[in-house]
């Protein structure tokens, strides 16, 4: 039986005990990594006391914490970002779970038997993302899958990155806590990108490698010319 503390946290976006102002700005603050006043004041169209009252309200809850931010010029300047006890708030898909499941799978059959449960859970979520990515351009199939991210916990959002160029960022990791222990659950992953999307897939960023957003980049692939 699932424990209270495997289930699968609800995402904050959906929690109303969270005002609409507050949810925005700790989902800014997962966005960005950090931020000042000043920029969330900007983001929300509202006064920087208005922010600084929801900002004491998120910190005595501790899901906010202040930080100094240093500028390439001029004094360093309050910042904000998320405290740990926030990242409960945002998707982990089963990660205890998981993570017992597949130590217990290393224990019996090494490193190759997780890659291969990971491997065949891959082909499984693959059926279902291909049935909705269907799209004719690879615009259109970036776009669908972000989507499906998105709706997923991902916090997905789709970028141009030049022509034929295209970014999908993703600024939750629910299968962080997987992806510490398991690298191959991102080898995978991207794995699954390309057959998805029938393109090259390159991941420039990792949250689980310190970066504050999953990055992939997206590109054609080059088709032999005929004759």
């Amino acid at each position: 039986m699932m424990t209270d503390s495997e289930a699968p946290t609800q995402p904050i976006i959906g929690q109303s005990v969270y005002g609409s102002t507050k949810r925005e700005i700790l989902l800014m603050l997962k966005r960005e990594g950090q931020t000042d006043l000043q920029s969330l004041a900007e983001h929300l169209h509202i006064s920087k006391m208005a922010v600084h009252k929801h900002v004491r309200e998120l910190e005595n809850h501790g899901l906010v914490q202040r930080i100094t931010l240093r500028g390439s010029k001029g004094r360093p300047r309050l910042g904000l970002q998320l405290a740990p006890k926030a990242a409960s708030l945002f998707p982990r898909a089963y990660a205890g779970v998981t993570c017992a499941a597949l130590a217990y799978i290393e224990e019996k059959l090494g490193r190759k038997g997780v890659e291969e449960a990971l491997r065949r859970r891959q082909t499984e979520t693959l059926v279902g993302y291909k049935e909705k990515v269907d799209a004719d351009s690879l615009a259109g199939r970036v776009e669908q899958l972000t989507v499906l991210r998105d709706q997923e916990g991902y916090m997905a959002e789709e970028k141009k990155a030049g022509p034929s160029k295209y970014e999908i960022l993703e600024h939750n990791c629910p299968i962080i806590a997987i992806a510490e222990d398991y690298w191959e659950a991102c080898q995978v992953e991207n794995e699954m990108f390309k057959k998805v999307l029938d393109a090259n897939v390159e991941t420039t960023h990792r949250v689980v490698a310190g970066a504050n957003v999953c990055r992939f980049l997206i590109t054609p692939k080059k088709r032999p010319q005929s004759g």
